[in-house]
């Protein structure tokens, strides 16, 4: 894999980026270490879980990051587990607070998604996102007028206020673009979603501005995929794919669906995806080309 990445702007797996901080991340790092240190001595999960008053499913899922850790729980593994140096101990208990703080998403429970909960906590931790949208501008590179009218359009009947949280989370989503240590981001956008103005034409040219102005920073790439691009026949739909900077963590693709959301993160499965936006980055327009014709599309509008 390492061949088909060379020179394309996606990291090799020595070169992972920024380390992500929140606490979605640290979870699945910290599960992750409990893991090595519990195969290190040979101890088997449902002895694990005996010992913490609990099941082996419940150590799959603390070492899955999936579920909130409790500090007597941890120290007791890692009693169980050999580790008697005190700084490691205090390093991985000090981990456990960080985890189990709330993330900045959950002030937004009341119009967030139960499958959007989960990625925001990945999102803000990833060092590069990739992804193809085929409908519309990626909601990281959104204005807030083109998502709000957008957000209209696919929740119709939707309160006007709960349209308008859902634009302030958008635009908290995209605080990450404007950290210091925040994430590369690459995004290849189908010329269908951008030739297509049904969030008005004032809106779009607002939106099209946008975007050369974000394909003009060092940290941001947008191509457009053309019509008739060959790579068309290997989408069935947008994704998004995720690298973290944590070594522990295995790059994830993302697949929204109208009241759901896939993860994947099994290789071979990651690796298809990912040879398929290689694909799609040869085939989309290069970013001076691609800058061109946004200002073309915003001058016809």
């Amino acid at each position: 894999m390492a061949a088909v990445l060379a020179g394309s702007g996606w990291p090799a797996d020595g070169d992972r980026g920024h380390s992500g901080s929140g606490p979605t991340v640290l979870r699945i790092t910290l599960g992750a270490q409990l893991r090595r240190l519990r195969e290190a001595k040979g101890i088997s999960r449902a002895a694990a879980g005996h010992l913490i008053r609990g099941s082996e499913s419940k150590i799959s899922r603390l070492e899955l990051g999936r579920s909130p850790f409790k500090e007597r729980d941890v120290a007791d593994l890692l009693t169980f587990y050999g580790v008697t140096d005190a700084d490691e101990r205090a390093a991985l208990l000090d981990l456990v607070k960080q985890a189990n703080n709330p993330g900045w998403w959950h002030k937004y429970s009341d119009v967030l998604p139960p499958w959007l909960n989960a990625y925001l906590g990945l999102e803000e931790g990833a060092a590069v996102i990739r992804g193809y949208e085929e409908h519309a501008v990626p909601p990281l590179l959104q204005t807030a007028e083109y998502a709000k009218a957008y957000l209209t359009l696919a929740n119709p009947g939707a309160h006007p206020l709960e349209i308008d949280r859902r634009v302030d989370l958008q635009r908290e989503r995209q605080r990450i673009l404007s950290e210091t240590e925040g994430p590369r981001v690459w995004t290849v956008i189908d010329e269908s979603a951008l030739r297509r103005p049904t969030v008005g034409r004032e809106t779009m040219r607002g939106q099209l501005r946008h975007l050369m102005e974000m394909g003009q920073r060092s940290t941001v790439t947008v191509q457009v995929l053309p019509y008739g691009a060959d790579a068309h026949a290997l989408v069935g739909h947008s994704f998004t794919i995720l690298r973290f900077g944590e070594p522990d963590l295995p790059d994830l693709v993302y697949l929204e669906q109208l009241n759901s959301a896939l993860y994947i993160d099994k290789r071979e499965d990651v690796d298809l995806y990912t040879n398929v936006m290689e694909i799609l980055c040869a085939q989309a327009l290069p970013p001076w080309a691609t800058a061109e014709l946004l200002r073309e599309l915003h001058d016809l509008l």
